[in-house]
């Protein structure tokens, strides 16, 4: 299956009608379109994203970084960044732009596929909105990540220096003029320093 992609970056973000694939298929569909990000939703709709901003991408690889080293000193999870992709429970294909699942969930799923995308949703996960991206569509997909069995999720705001905390069964909360974020439950005593994601360039 080839699908090699031409769209206008003014036309980004982009939702198409696409067949049902495999992880194979979906996978060199990435590897063919390395200029572009994909997700799939659980209706089956392609979502096609342009890169992620230069300083963005700082703020990714920022606040990966610090839960990658709280996660090796706490040895009982993976982190990953945001080119991890995940098989959600409702057929949804996403990528958080940090996430945190148990070694035990992993170590659970066949041999063979955990070098693939993990069919499961992680425990914990991260998403920073960006300046295209619509508050609405990022706050939905928060609720995705919680309705497939996301613990804790933190949407990250560095527009308003905000976050917003997701947990199963409540009401989102709101946490404003804060300079660090504490995690629970499944990543309790993570610390997220938010200092280098507001100002990024002090």
């Amino acid at each position: 299956m080839s699908m090699a992609f031409v769209i206008d970056p003014a036309y980004l973000p982009a939702i198409l009608t696409a067949d049902p694939m495999t992880d194979e298929q979906f996978a060199e569909l990435c590897s063919e379109n390395s200029d572009l990000n994909f997700e799939v939703t659980a209706e089956g709709d392609l979502v096609v994203m342009a890169p992620t901003y230069s300083l963005m991408g700082f703020r990714n690889s920022e606040i990966s970084g610090q839960l990658r080293d709280w996660a090796r000193r706490d040895g009982r999870g993976i982190a990953c960044d945001s080119s991890t992709g995940y098989l959600l429970p409702n057929s949804a294909r996403r990528s958080p732009d940090a996430s945190w699942t148990l070694l035990s969930r992993v170590k659970a799923l066949p041999e063979a596929s955990r070098s693939r995308f993990w069919h499961l949703c992680p425990n914990f996960v991260i998403e920073i909105r960006s300046a295209p991206d619509r508050t609405r569509v990022v706050q939905a997909k928060m609720e995705e990540w919680i309705a497939n069995g996301a613990q804790l999720g933190w949407l990250i705001d560095p527009e308003t220096e905000s976050v917003t905390v997701y947990r199963p069964g409540l009401e989102a909360e709101v946490l404003t003029g804060v300079d660090a974020v504490t995690g629970e439950g499944p990543v309790a005593g993570f610390v997220l320093d938010l200092m280098v994601v507001w100002r990024p360039l002090s």
